[in-house]
């Protein structure tokens, strides 16, 4: 399934199900409500959410990428680098963020499911 964010301040922001409900969840909504809005009043505060989810997620990434030589060669031998490397959440809430900021900025609300 996907879910579309929608905003009169950005274009569209497509996400497969799985990615938009923790995001959902990060923004405090309920992530099993197919509807939903981020209200310009709740917009501060979601943004502020979603960006410290971003840095934990890129100090976790850093973390990882830590690894000694052997893990490095295994994730190699594994196709787990490159292209086959994972995506992080924060590679993936980039767009939504840019949306929230964008909605702020403008006054309008995000919305899911509509």
């Amino acid at each position: 399934m996907l879910y579309t964010f929608k905003s009169d301040a950005a274009a569209p922001v497509i996400m497969f199900a799985d990615v938009a409900k923790k995001l959902i969840a990060i923004l405090g909504k309920d992530p099993e409500d197919v509807k939903g809005i981020v209200t310009v009043e709740q917009l501060p505060n979601a943004i502020e959410r979603l960006r410290a989810a971003i840095d934990e997620d890129k100090a976790r990434q850093a973390a990882h990428d830590e690894e000694t030589e052997e893990q490095q060669e295994a994730a190699a031998a594994a196709g787990k680098t490159g292209m086959g490397a994972p995506v992080g959440l924060a590679q993936r809430a980039w767009p939504l963020l840019d949306m929230l900021q964008s909605s702020l900025k403008d006054g309008v609300p995000v919305v899911w499911g509509v």
